[in-house]
């Protein structure tokens, strides 16, 4: 009996880990015994053999951003010659060619530009709404709270209601990396802190948004630095249920590993078993968060397909744009072929979804000139 059975089992048995417990698996190689553990947790959230995909597109507005993360390939400083601020017209026919393949969900992410104005994101997502029936599922913590900076003086409270009577439908995680003020101040000293990051999340969730959250690992971060981030992620799941808030609280959670190429920040590049093992240790200990997703855009299709067995029931999105990881060297792109062949390799159903991960559209095998229509269109 190896020494990580009896946390697993305890898992298994429906009983929450501990911190303590949780650097234990992360200590551990036995990849494929808690693979099989975190497989058998999202069978419970997830009995059908399903696993789920989203036609979304990556719009990156600006590249413009004073945090400058030493891990970031994408963004130019204020007052560069290769900044830019896409036109609103530009944005307008991307979110038009997202929906003529079907898409169904925007990632408007940028950088931190203290060139716009508040009213700039407002009057640019009433604009989106005046025009397209899509859900806006964008903008990072960081950048909340510098539209918060240059807000006038508004709370971070009133900053995201307004965001969201203008058209925000939910926050992406972005800007996770680890919830753990020592690695953070290490790559990323003008990010703000773990707390600035949960603080704009439980906002959102307190007035009725959605949200995910996620994680990155292989910054140098320690084993303890890793579990407190579960931890954290996991308390504020468990104050969203327990103050019964209109919203879900975090739908989904999505890790991944740095990419440390073509960055300012050195480090070793972790391999596909570390990525495993993390999507592992994180279904164990995340008992409150439904969705997980799988990372393909950074890890590859291939390992991206062996993650539904290690806990993942979602395949992400099929990414018709992406700027900020393919920066950094990484350009894994996979079309809607694709998708459904890897879901299937797997052994699953491929089902396209919304944001709020509810089925749109299923593709088991009887659907053969649906799907065919389908992947023509896109």
């Amino acid at each position: 009996m190896s020494s990580i059975d009896g946390i697993l089992d305890r898992a298994l048995a429906g009983n929450r880990i501990s911190v303590e417990d949780c650097i234990q698996l992360y200590e551990s190689d036995e990849i494929e015994k808690m693979g099989h553990v975190a497989n058998q947790i999202m069978l419970r959230f997830h009995p059908e053999p399903i696993t789920t995909f989203v036609v979304g597109r990556n719009i990156n507005y600006t590249n413009i951003c004073d945090v400058y993360c030493r891990f970031c390939a994408f963004y130019r400083a204020p007052g560069s010659k290769e900044g830019y601020v896409l036109p609103d017209e530009t944005i307008f026919k991307k979110i038009q060619e997202t929906l003529d393949v079907n898409g169904t969900e925007i990632l408007m992410q940028g950088g931190t530009n203290p060139d716009l104005p508040f009213t700039y994101y407002t009057n640019l997502l009433r604009e989106i709404k005046k025009r397209f029936n899509i859900t806006m599922h964008s903008f990072s913590p960081a950048e909340i709270m510098k539209m918060k900076e240059v807000s006038n003086g508004l709370s971070l409270e009133e900053v995201v209601r307004e965001l969201h009577a203008a058209g925000l439908d939910s926050l992406p995680g972005g800007g996770g990396e680890i919830l753990d003020d020592r690695t953070r101040r290490k790559i990323s000293r003008q990010k703000g802190s773990w707390r600035d990051w949960m603080d704009v999340m439980q906002t959102a969730h307190r007035i009725g948004m959605s949200t995910t959250a996620t994680m990155v690992i292989g910054f140098g971060e320690s084993m303890e630095e890793r579990a407190l981030h579960l931890l954290r992620v996991r308390d504020a799941q468990d104050e969203c249920i327990a103050n019964g808030y209109k919203s879900p609280g975090f739908l989904a959670f999505i890790s991944w590993t740095f990419q440390p190429d073509n960055t300012n920040l050195k480090a070793e590049k972790l391999g596909p078993d570390e990525y495993l093992k993390n999507v592992a240790i994180s279904r164990i200990m995340l008992d409150n968060i439904p969705n997980f997703q799988s990372s393909w855009v950074t890890m590859g299709p291939e390992i991206g397909k062996k993650s539904l067995h290690f806990g993942c029931n979602d395949f992400g999105s099929t990414m018709i744009e992406e700027n900020v990881v393919s920066a950094a060297g990484t350009t894994h792109k996979v079309n809607i072929g694709s998708t459904l062949q890897l879901i299937r390799e797997a052994g699953k159903i491929p089902a396209q979804r919304n944001t709020r991960y509810e089925i749109l559209r299923m593709f088991d095998q009887e659907d053969e000139k649906v799907e065919k229509d389908f992947i023509m269109q896109n």
